[in-house]
C-alpha cells in the first residue's frame, strides 16, 4: 500500500530560496538537446573540435602521476591549487605580457586553480556582489556569465559596444555604483570579435580613474589565427583585475581545470569561497596537467589547434558568402544591409556571428533550420537586456568542412523558407 499526503497538506515541502528563483536553464544547452538529433548539423555547441585532445599525452601523463606519487594524486590538496601548476601560469602570463611589451609581475601566489573558469566566473559573483548590486557586461556578453552572477541578485546594466569592443562615452555614463566591468577582450563569446588596441588603452585608462574594477575571461586568446591578440587588460592595471583562464580551449574541457588571477586585496577571500565550494579543484587532474605542460607541450600543441580553426573558419566564411553573396561594404546604406544576412570575420576563437534581414527572428528560424538539418543559437539570450532577435551565434570548430558547407547551404534554405512565410 502506497503512502498518501493527508488532505490539504501540500505537494511539496520544500520551499525554494529566493536565489534559486533567479536561477534558470542554459539556452544553449536546451539548444543542444535539439542537435543530438540524428543528422543535424551543429554550429550551436561551444564545444573545442575532439580531434585537438592529446590523448596520447595524457594517457602518458596518467601513468606517470599515479608511478611517482600515486598517494599525492589521489589524496585531497591544497585548495589555491597544486604549485608548479600555479607556477606555470604565472610564468606563462609573464611571458604572454612580456611578448607584448608589458612587464605584468604575476606571482604564483595570486594564481587559484578553479574546476573550470566557469567556477572562477562564480567565485567571483559570491564576492563581490550583494543583492542590488550594479554589475556592467558587454552587450552581448557571454551567458554562462550572466547566470553566473544572476543568484547573487544584481543588477546588470549593458554597456554598449562595437566591432572594437565597449564604448567609453556609454561607460562613463553608466559606471557610477558599479562593482566591477565584465569583459571578454579576446574573441569573445558570442560575438568572435576582439577589443583593439586602442580600445584597450583608453579602457584601462577610463576603468582606472572610475575606479571601476574590471573582470577578464580570457578563454579563447590562444586561439588566434594570424596574429596574436594585445596585451591583457590585467597587464595594464594588474590591482584594478582579476583575469580568468582556462585550460579547457587548449587541453580538453572534460578536465574541468581554469583559473584566475587576483590583487593580493581580494585573492583571500576568492580563495575562501573556494574553500567553501568543493575544498579544491581535482588533484590528480591539475598533476596531469603539469605533467603534459612542464616541456613546453602548448608551444607545440596549440599551433595545431589554430591550424584547423582557422580551416574551418575560412569554410564557413567561404560558405556563407557562396550562400548569400560578398558581404556589403562597410559603408553601405543600412537599408542595403539590413536587406540581407551580414556576419563578422573573427580573427580567432570559435564563434562566428551573423545577423538575419530586417523583419526576422533567430528563434522563429531555428525550428525551421532543425527541419533542414542544422541548429545554431539564437543571439537574444547573450544580451542582459533588449537582446537583438535577428542575431545568432555559428561555432565552426566542430563540424567538419564538408558538414560547414552542407549546414550554412541548410541555412540558407531555411532562411529563404522563413522570408517566404514572413511576406
Amino acid at each position: 500500500m502506497t503512502a498518501s499526503l493527508p488532505p490539504g497538506a501540500p505537494h511539496s515541502p520544500w520551499q525554494l530560496s529566493r536565489r534559486a528563483g533567479r536561477m534558470n536553464p542554459s539556452v544553449i544547452r536546451e539548444i543542444l538537446k535539439v542537435t543530438e538529433k540524428p543528422g543535424i548539423i551543429s554550429f550551436a555547441g561551444g564545444l573545442p573540435s575532439p580531434k585537438t585532445f592529446p590523448v596520447v599525452e595524457f594517457e602518458a601523463a596518467c601513468a606517470k602521476v599515479l608511478k611517482d606519487d600515486p598517494q599525492g594524486a589521489l589524496q585531497y590538496a591544497a585548495s589555491e591549487g597544486f604549485a608548479p601548476l600555479r607556477q606555470m601560469v604565472a610564468k606563462q602570463l609573464r611571458a604572454q605580457a612580456a611578448a607584448a611589451g608589458l612587464t605584468w609581475a604575476v606571482d604564483p601566489a595570486q594564481v587559484l586553480i578553479t574546476t573550470g573558469s566557469q567556477q572562477g566566473l562564480d567565485l567571483v559573483a559570491k564576492v563581490l556582489v550583494d543583492a542590488g548590486s550594479k554589475i556592467l557586461v558587454e552587450s552581448p556578453t557571454y551567458l554562462g556569465a550572466v547566470m553566473a552572477f544572476m543568484p547573487m541578485e544584481p543588477e546588470v546594466v549593458s554597456v554598449a559596444s562595437d566591432d572594437e569592443g565597449v564604448d567609453m562615452a556609454d561607460l562613463r555614463a553608466k559606471a557610477e555604483g558599479a562593482r566591477f566591468l565584465y569583459v571578454l577582450p579576446n574573441f569573445q563569446n558570442p560575438t568572435g570579435n576582439s577589443l583593439s588596441e586602442a580600445r584597450r588603452a583608453a579602457l584601462s585608462t577610463v576603468a582606472a580613474e572610475l575606479n571601476l574594477p574590471l573582470i577578464e575571461d580570457n578563454p579563447y586568446g590562444d586561439l588566434w589565427f594570424d596574429t596574436p591578440p594585445p596585451a591583457p587588460l590585467s597587464a595594464r592595471n594588474p590591482e584594478g583585475c582579476i583575469y580568468l583562464g582556462s585550460f579547457s580551449k587548449v587541453l580538453a574541457p572534460g578536465l574541468r581545470l581554469g583559473f584566475l588571477v587576483a590583487p593580493k586585496a581580494v585573492f583571500p577571500k576568492l580563495l575562501q569561497a573556494k574553500q567553501a565550494a568543493d575544498l579544491h579543484s581535482p588533484g590528480f587532474n591539475q598533476r596531469m596537467v603539469a605533467e603534459v605542460m612542464k616541456d613546453g607541450f602548448l608551444d607545440r600543441h596549440v599551433p595545431t589547434i589554430r591550424a584547423l580553426y582557422k580551416a574551418q573558419r575560412d569554410a564557413m566564411l567561404d560558405a556563407l558568402a557562396h550562400n548569400f553573396g560578398a558581404l556589403p561594404a562597410a559603408d553601405a546604406p543600412l537599408d542595403e544591409r539590413d536587406a540581407r544576412l551580414v556576419w563578422n570575420q573573427p580573427a580567432g576563437g570559435m564563434f562566428l556571428w551573423a545577423r538575419l534581414p530586417k523583419g526576422m527572428n533567430a528563434e522563429a528560424l531555428l525550428p525551421l533550420a532543425v527541419d533542414h538539418g542544422v541548429a545554431f543559437v539564437p543571439g537574444a539570450p547573450f544580451y542582459a537586456d533588449h537582446g537583438d532577435e535577428r542575431t545568432l551565434r555559428l561555432s565552426f570548430v566542430t563540424p567538419s568542412v564538408a558538414e560547414i558547407h552542407r549546414g550554412v547551404a541548410a541555412l540558407a534554405l531555411a532562411i529563404s523558407q522563413y522570408a517566404a512565410l514572413c511576406r
